[in-house]
């Protein structure tokens, strides 16, 4: 993997392109971000093949079979993702099927790029796969292009971003360096997120967010994840509700379930954060921001909670805890209903 991080990057995307390879690469976004995917397609002149704007979250296969056909009738010969986690998800997606290379270039800090993961959805549900087939291979971090983040998608996408760095803090194949890298990153986002909603503009902040963002994609493509983004797939794959949002969410409840199991990871926090209770500390941290709390407000129902509970637990993966689907139910509730973390005892441990 090659990257290429600081302010005005871009500049270097059709070179970057050429040493690839790329000479009909086919640029891909969501329909919300055509306008600046098209500015993409200025810069290659005419050495793309056109775009296609439809990505969307959770990587449907409906979607990628789609792009699939556009990639085959103009014959692209790379792929060059400009957004956040949904269209590196399409690319990772169409990679996969044809191992054509891959340029990420990040809108979002959601920090897919950095990993050979990728969840798919089909048939309601998410699966997840690891690939060196999916990894992008070169990735630009032009901070010119998180400017325009919405603070309250900053805060969200931050939020998304921390969840991967929490959880390499306690993963089963953890090693010092990852959590080196976890460490800074939770900091770094700590320190400039309240900026960024005071002054979404600050440049510094924003450099200091997508360093952060990008750290905590290491270490999502490094180690295992476990309890709280399985819960967030199942939210998100089976019930359709906001990717970066749900992370946010369900991250202080995760939290709380694995804090008694996880004393390493509860010690690398207490620093970031300065309070003893971690969980509280990022709910209260989300709040601060202006990032959602409860699971009722992203549009869940209370009887998708059974259901929910069901899929979480219904196939085996690591985490610090051992997983109680009865737990598991009342750590959703709690989530669902906004409570500090630690109310039930499903949360506490």
């Amino acid at each position: 993997m090659r990257v290429l991080f600081g302010d005005g990057t871009i500049a270097q995307l059709g070179e970057e392109a050429a040493r690839l390879g790329m000479r009909r690469p086919l640029v891909l976004s969501t329909p919300e971000q055509q306008t600046q995917a098209q500015e993409i397609l200025t810069l290659l002149g005419d050495a793309s093949s056109g775009g296609f704007f439809g990505a969307t979250m959770h990587t449907p296969v409906a979607v990628t079979e789609q792009a699939m056909a556009v990639v085959a009738e103009r014959r692209s010969d790379g792929l060059i993702a400009f957004g956040g986690g949904s269209t590196t998800g399409l690319s990772k997606a169409i990679a996969l099927r044809t191992d054509l290379p891959q340029i990420a270039i990040p809108t979002t800090y959601a920090g897919s790029e950095m990993t050979p993961i990728l969840g798919e959805t089909r048939d309601g549900e998410k699966h997840t796969l690891r690939s060196e087939k999916v990894l992008p291979e070169t990735t630009i971090y032009d901070v010119a292009y998180t400017i325009g983040l919405p603070p309250a998608m900053s805060a969200t996408s931050g939020l998304n971003a921390m969840a991967h760095a929490i959880e390499a803090l306690y993963a089963r194949d953890r090693n010092p360096i990852i959590s080196l890298m976890a460490e800074t990153a939770i900091g770094s986002l700590v320190h400039a997120l309240p900026a960024i909603l005071a002054r979404p503009d600050d440049r510094a902040a924003r450099t200091e967010a997508l360093y952060g963002a990008w750290l905590c994609g290491i270490t999502l493509g490094a180690v295992e994840m476990g309890l709280h983004h399985k819960l967030c797939h199942t939210l998100g794959g089976s019930f359709d509700l906001p990717h970066a949002p749900t992370h946010s969410v369900v991250l202080p409840y995760a939290l709380a379930y694995n804090t008694a199991a996880a004393p390493e990871a509860v010690a690398v926090l207490r620093r970031v954060f300065g309070q003893d209770d971690v969980a509280v500390a990022l709910h209260e941290f989300g709040r601060r921001i202006g990032a959602p709390s409860s699971l009722s407000s992203l549009g869940l129902r209370e009887s998708d909670l059974d259901r929910a509970a069901d899929l979480a637990t219904a196939r085996p993966y690591p985490n610090p805890r051992v997983l109680d689907r009865t737990s598991i139910r009342a750590l959703l509730d709690d989530a669902y209903h906004g409570r500090a973390p630690g109310t039930s005892a499903g949360t506490a441990g």
